[in-house]
């Protein structure tokens, strides 16, 4: 007998506070910006070989473009954040080398509940099989607040959950990069697949809204990419949706006739895949630029390129 199309009633589901939750990353376990230490000896020391070549030269491509005011795009997986990473990438925004920064849906949750709650990451395996796993009350209903609201008045999710962070001073607001990137003017673009977060199991989440808001926030990211020549675009921690989404974005600026030559691009995760392989290192920059590939894990990797940067 075959099934009907038939939307499952949301009207009954049970939330809890987000307090009550048991969390693996926690504030207090953050990563800290370097603030004195000699570096560039270090990496003066690596050697000029395959991933030590690539190292100075990514740093060296970051550095040029900072210098000659060229843009200087991060794409932001939710691992980075889970990572305790926040701290690292909010002061890379302050001292210039961020222009604006892509995330996908799971980034601003993972944000949205370190601010929050100074805290983020629960246990999906404990969590499933009670069906608490994602019903944070807060979560759902606040985001998806944030993104109705904003959405409606003409805001990209990016805009909307950064403006609803600045209104609701919440306690670890300081450690918010979406925050940090409302309060400093640099645009953050969300980039969702519908019914892969969280908060889309809440009754308040709305695919007209949320569609509509990530179309919005796509066409602000081809417009970020489309100033990216002589600049930096780096995948960190996405291995689906922004490689596809940046290669979408690519397409458009090269259809517009906008020119990217001297495009650097960087896929900084821990193990290598096809597509942040073909649609970030290789065929963007094909005849153009360069792209490179850094194999590390995100909690020593990012740290290690900031306090490169920083040296000066």
């Amino acid at each position: 007998m075959p099934f009907e199309y038939e939307e499952f009633d949301l009207s009954g589901i049970k939330t809890y506070p987000l307090a009550s939750r048991s969390s693996k990353a926690h504030a207090a376990d953050f990563a800290k910006p370097l603030r004195s230490g000699n570096v560039r000896e270090l990496i003066a020391s690596l050697p000029g070989i395959l991933a030590g070549a690539d190292f100075k030269a990514v740093v060296a491509a970051i550095r040029g473009a900072h210098d000659a005011n060229r843009g200087i795009l991060w794409g932001l997986g939710a691992h980075v954040i889970k990572t305790g990473l926040s701290p690292v990438i909010i002061d890379l925004m302050e001292r210039g080398f961020v222009s604006a920064v892509a995330v996908n849906g799971a980034v601003v949750i993972h944000d949205f509940e370190v601010a929050l709650a100074g805290s983020t990451s629960e246990e999906v395996d404990e969590a499933l099989g009670p069906g608490r796993f994602g019903m944070a009350d807060e979560t759902g209903r606040l985001l998806n607040q944030a993104i109705n609201d904003g959405v409606g008045s003409g805001l990209g999710i990016g805009q909307a959950v950064g403006k609803r962070i600045h209104d609701l001073r919440p306690p670890h607001e300081s450690l918010s990069v979406v925050g940090a990137a409302a309060r400093l003017g640099i645009p953050v673009t969300v980039h969702i697949g519908i019914g892969t977060d969280i908060i889309h199991m809440h009754p308040d989440a709305s695919g007209a809204a949320l569609g509509e808001g990530s179309l919005r926030d796509f066409r602000f990211l081809v417009s970020n990419v489309a100033r990216l020549r002589g600049g930096v675009y780096l995948n960190c921690g996405s291995a689906v949706v922004l490689p596809e989404v940046f290669l979408k974005a690519v397409a458009l600026a090269r259809n517009r006739g906008v020119p990217l030559d001297g495009l650097t691009t960087v896929n900084l995760d821990f193990e290598r895949l096809y597509r942040p392989l073909t649609n970030v290192v290789a065929r963007p920059v094909a005849g153009i630029g360069k792209g490179y590939s850094l194999v590390g894990h995100h909690e020593i990797m990012i740290p290690l390129l900031a306090a490169a940067l920083i040296e000066d």
